[in-house]
């Protein structure tokens, strides 16, 4: 997780990514074999012993007792002559020198995957650290660790703790990279929504290069602001960006994907949806979210869909989708029953009635609704206290 410069990604977050794809049972197996080999060699390249436990522990690789002891020794002697570098600093130079001597140890604890370590040794360098954007810096650090693991209480802690830097000054730059890690955060907590918006924010800002390539950026955007907008947003903020123009044919499936649903060409929108499920599906931060995401976007091409019509058969919109009337009739009776569209099913006739809900009556039963509820609170504060 040491901080790459220009547009590498993080060696670790790749190392995360493929310890991720080995334990996927849908990964063929002579893919593993590969990823194993680019695993330990990540592995050993940076002598990460406590991560190399953690691996044999979980059954990802082998234990190899020669190679285990080889690391640690030189774990050993690199924090010693870290340690002697800080007392050196401490002795014979400046407050500078010392500060960074300690992020070196830092530095070196998160390439070896010592987590807790990593976050004590960080908490001592803020300590030595007085200017904000430094601050910030070891924060982007501690996100890593927190990206690295998974750890989303660490997360979420470290950007309430960036936010309120920032709120001591602080530059741009930081700024707008605070907003990707926090949209990555956001996507991998299934807040979509807010992940699409600050993605869209950083668009034509990015260089969190350490997180994930741009073409990757491009895809997340993509992908939660399908989900996200209505129609006429998505074609303001996605379809006619011109930073997405640029990138989304490089990403198979996904321009498609995006154009297919604007324009109402919905046979090939499922093909193009088809072609990604993969994608989706072997994607560290989206993987837990498969099954509700492929459930939600089906769910926004089906209301576009019935949007246009009060009613429609089945055959006609089975016809649209590229599909059979039985899948079709199974699929919306699902959605239906859950609430998430709003027609019913004319089985005999064969018809779909679309049945929109009034937004202006709804809006006047919840205010009717909270109205109630809030003289029942009144009436039962008035029996205990004498008005």
């Amino acid at each position: 997780m040491d901080a790459q410069e220009g547009t590498q990604q993080s060696q670790q977050l790749i190392l995360a990514h493929n310890v991720f794809l080995l334990k996927q049972p849908d990964v063929p197996d002579i893919e593993k074999v590969r990823l194993k080999d680019e695993v330990l060699n990540s592995v050993k390249s940076n002598d990460m012993t406590p991560y190399y436990e953690t691996l044999v522990a979980d059954k990802v690789v082998e234990l190899d007792q020669s190679v285990l002891d080889s690391m640690r020794a030189k774990n050993e002697d690199e924090i010693k002559k870290l340690d002697e570098k800080i007392a050196d600093a401490e002795e014979n130079l400046g407050e500078s020198e010392v500060r960074e001597a300690h992020l070196a140890k830092s530095l070196y604890y998160i390439q070896i995957g010592e987590k807790e370590k990593a976050s004590e040794q960080l908490k001592v360098t803020e300590s030595k650290t007085v200017a904000v954007g430094q601050k910030m810096d070891l924060v982007f650090y501690t996100l890593q660790i927190g990206f690295f693991y998974m750890d989303f209480d660490l997360i979420s802690k470290s950007i309430d703790k960036a936010k309120n830097l920032f709120e001591e000054g602080g530059d741009w730059e930081r700024k707008n990279r605070l907003k990707v890690y926090e949209g990555l955060y956001c996507m991998s907590t299934r807040n979509f929504k807010k992940a699409a918006n600050l993605f869209l924010d950083s668009i034509s800002t990015f260089t969190t290069y350490e997180l994930f390539p741009y073409d990757t950026f491009i895809f997340y955007t993509v992908l939660t602001s399908i989900i996200s907008f209505d129609r006429v947003s998505l074609k303001q903020k996605v379809v006619d960006a011109p930073e997405i123009l640029t990138v989304i044919r490089k990403i198979p499936h996904l321009s498609e994907f995006l154009n297919c649903l604007y324009d109402c060409q919905y046979k090939s929108f499922f093909l193009a949806f088809a072609g990604l499920t993969e994608q989706i599906k072997l994607d560290r931060y989206l993987h837990p979210h498969f099954r509700f995401y492929m459930r939600e976007i089906r769910t926004v091409v089906y209301s576009q869909f019935l949007e246009s019509y009060k009613s429609v058969t089945i055959e006609a919109m089975a016809k649209a989708f590229g599909v059979t009337v039985e899948f079709i009739d199974l699929e919306l009776s699902r959605f239906i029953a859950a609430g998430k569209l709003h027609c019913k099913i004319d089985k005999v006739a064969g018809v779909l009635e679309t049945n929109r809900p009034d937004a202006k009556n709804a809006l006047y039963q919840a205010t009717i609704k909270q109205g109630d509820f809030l003289l029942n609170r009144i009436q039962k504060l008035s029996r205990v206290i004498d008005l």
